[in-house]
């Protein structure tokens, strides 16, 4: 394809006559011309010799007899303000197809400007055109280029409006880096192959720099004629010579009760009145004062006591009284009270305090009253009584588990603090609580949805109570008398295990050996759950963020909010699927049957991240590897698992360990729960890999008789199963709980 390139040139010149500031303040003659149409003119700015600042041509305007002001040439100027700016009118470049000839033709327009002026920021260079792109070239002390392209191929709709989509956006530079420089817009456009596509609604291309905000693209009338406006408004910045005000010292132009500020766009310097004075800062006259009185911008409450003075104002009050603020920030005069007035008031205020304080006393009875109601309705709608009656029946003597009170729970929490808040999840908020003997616990506000669920929950709390493994955080008690139960726990000192890897608060500086000790004692945890309880208990949200660290890196594992008990007669149950993203198991996302392989899957991730120290889910990572067991599964089958272990980890001494727990992560994140081995087997193949251990905590047979039994049944030799080497719960009649089954 030949492109026909249709190059036009739009160059803004700079003609920088920098002049010696002159000594001393220059005086305006009396007769200077002061308006233009309805621009207002003030020094430095003027129309004739002496009349602006002299010795820059830069500030010298030009009044047309249209009433037209303009700046250098031909540059009209339709704006000042305040921050040493003013805004003009750039015409904007066109560049058009023939329909007949197939020719392009444009234009080419000068500007010249002082050397004061310069480009502003605010300014955008913008392109409106279909399949055009408009390049922006400065050169001079400093070369610079901008420029953005736009395509298509048929008139955009209203809803495809968008920057690059028939027109385009792009900011220019800071105008001090311009003083010397030019503009050129390159728009290349193969017209006689996008004829009949674009020429019909796009017969031109335009290219023009316009202030930030003042022009909105319409596709239905730019593309075709750009709604006939030939110029745009452009802001420049201005300042008075190329010196800062340290160096212009006595010679600068600002006058009384103003102020010199270095310009921060350009070289040079501005000046700007004191607070409390308005005027013209570059007059000789200076800055004068404003009277707050009289415009009514005091803070006194009676105007009549605003006294103005110079560069301000005070409140006066008469004699006799005294000037105070009140709570809205405002002046006020207040006369003194005489005794037999204030006695009065006493007498007063002592009966209105009375009257109040039997009200009160009265209110904070009722609500006393209404809150001891409401407290009982709780404790009844959390299962209280049955709880109290399963305490009972099991006895005390038998169960180390407290009812607290709602009173003792605010004072634990320092009344909810937010300070005191440990954490927040699904399965509720967890607060750090100081008991009256000064002991730390874990309160966990629960979320318990399903009234139907109160009985359960009454039954698995007992249970869970009951359990004293090392590696389980202990249930101490509950609160039941506030809308949602309290559950107490024991506090663990030193964060979370994901803390420990991916967070911020302690440096990730786990060793093998303790990632693998703290995976040996999660797996061994979870096998007695599943394993040695008299009722089998899955926690349904296994995960780093659910397993606590003490003070010496033993692994506890908490939140058992989501955790459900297992009939002895069944090996699963249907339940509403609950878990958490990245670590829930497929199999039991997709059916809703709950059974110990959901918690196989769930800590065959968490193994995943102690070898790797990558979270569970990420989404930075590639589109196939964002589960972290998708990134497992691609690294082992493209046997470059080294890659994605933790450097902390690998070594020639480990290498054949890691590789084994890679084994055992991959079996335990099985597609179908029925490949995944038991956690009983998943604790012996990890204990076989700690060099320390020569026995394992759940057979009786030697560490290399036991490593091929991931997938199998490993099995005393009296036939039974083997759960020696773990705490047990304690042994309750009425609830069968024994130490292993």
């Amino acid at each position: 394809m030949k492109l026909q390139e249709g190059v036009s040139l739009v160059a803004i010149f700079f003609s920088l006559a920098y002049t010696q500031l002159v000594k001393g303040q220059h005086q305006p003659r009396d007769d200077c011309q002061t308006k233009c149409g309805n621009i207002k003119i003030e020094y430095p700015f003027g129309i004739a010799s002496g009349c602006y600042y002299p010795g820059d041509d830069s500030f010298n305007l030009t009044c047309d007899e249209k009433e037209k002001l303009f700046i250098g040439i031909n540059v009209e100027v339709v704006n000042f303000n305040d921050s040493a700016q003013l805004s003009v009118l750039f015409y904007r470049f066109s560049e058009c197809i023939d329909e007949q000839s197939n020719e392009t033709n444009g234009t080419a327009l000068e500007y010249q400007l002082g050397g004061s002026f310069s480009f502003s920021s605010k300014n955008k260079f913008t392109l409106v055109g279909c399949n055009a792109l408009a390049l922006l070239n400065t050169f001079g002390k400093q070369n610079y280029s901008t420029g953005c392209l736009s395509l298509c191929d048929s008139q955009p709709e209203a809803n495809e409006i968008r920057n690059g989509v028939g027109f385009c956006q792009t900011d220019v530079f800071d105008g001090y880096k311009v003083q010397f420089g030019s503009a050129r817009l390159a728009n290349q456009i193969n017209h006689s192959l996008v004829y009949t596509s674009v020429y019909q609604f796009n017969p031109c291309t335009y290219a023009f720099l316009v202030e930030d905000g003042k022009f909105d693209f319409s596709a239905t009338e730019d593309l075709r004629d750009l709604r006939n406006v030939t110029d745009f408004p452009v802001a420049l910045d201005w300042s008075i010579g190329n010196q800062t005000c340290e160096q212009a010292g006595s010679t600068s132009i600002c006058g009384g009760n103003s102020t010199c500020f270095d310009s921060t766009t350009r070289p040079g310097y501005v000046c700007k009145c004191k607070g409390g004075y308005h005027g013209n800062p570059y007059h000789p006259d200076g800055c004068q004062d404003i009277d707050e009185c009289i415009i009514d911008t005091h803070n006194c409450s009676d105007p009549k006591t605003c006294k103005n003075k110079d560069g301000g104002f005070d409140c006066k009050c008469p004699s006799g009284y005294n000037l105070i603020t009140t709570i809205h920030s405002t002046m006020k005069c207040t006369r003194p009270e005489y005794i037999r007035r204030t006695q009065s008031f006493l007498v007063t205020t002592i009966g209105f305090l009375v009257l109040l304080l039997a009200v009160i006393s009265t209110q904070h009875a009722t609500k006393h009253r209404k809150d001891a109601k409401l407290r009982r309705q709780f404790f009844e709608q959390n299962g209280g009584g049955m709880l109290i009656q399963q305490i009972s029946r099991v006895g005390s003597s038998n169960i180390d588990f407290k009812i607290f009170t709602e009173e003792s729970m605010k004072e634990a929490t320092n009344g909810y603090d937010e300070s005191r808040i440990l954490g927040q999840g699904g399965q509720g908020t967890v607060y750090k609580g100081i008991l009256p003997d000064n002991s730390t616990v874990a309160i966990k506000k629960a979320r318990l949805g399903d009234r139907s669920q109160v009985d359960q929950f009454v039954h698995e709390m007992i249970v869970l109570s009951q359990i004293n493994h090392r590696n389980v955080v202990k249930l101490l008690g509950c609160c039941l008398e506030t809308e949602f139960p309290l559950l107490v726990y024991e506090f663990i000192t030193s964060g979370t295990l994901f803390d420990h890897l991916h967070g911020s608060m302690f440096d990730s500086s786990l060793t093998w050996e303790h990632r693998l000790r703290i995976a040996i004692e999660v797996a061994g945890t979870l096998a007695y759950l599943h394993s040695a309880a008299s009722v089998p208990i899955i926690h349904r949200d296994v995960k780093t963020a659910n397993i606590l660290l003490d003070e010496n890196l033993t692994a506890k594992v908490a939140d058992f909010g989501a955790s459900k008990l297992i009939p002895m007669d069944k090996e699963q149950l249907t339940t509403m699927v609950q878990g958490t993203l990245g670590y829930l198991d497929p199999e039991y996302y997709t059916t809703g049957l709950l059974n110990e392989k959901s918690d196989v899957y769930s800590f065959g991730v968490v193994l995943m991240e102690l070898l790797s120290g990558e979270k569970a889910l990420c989404f930075e990572r590639p589109e196939t590897s964002k589960h972290l067991v998708s990134y497992f599964a691609s690294a082992t089958k493209e046997n470059r698992l080294h890659e994605i272990i933790d450097g902390q980890v690998m070594n020639e001494d480990n290498e054949r360990e890691i590789q084994k727990a890679a084994r055992i992560a991959a079996e335990c994140t099985r597609i179908m729960g029925e490949e995944r081995p038991r956690m009983k087997e998943v604790a012996v193949e990890l204990e076989s890999l700690s060099v320390k251990t020569t026995k394992h905590k759940w057979s009786d047979q030697n560490l290399e008789e036991n490593e091929h039994l991931l997938g199998g049944h490993i099995v005393s030799a009296q036939g039974h199963t083997s759960s020696r080497g773990y705490d047990s719960i304690k042994n309750v009649a009425s609830f069968d709980i024994e130490a292993g089954r």
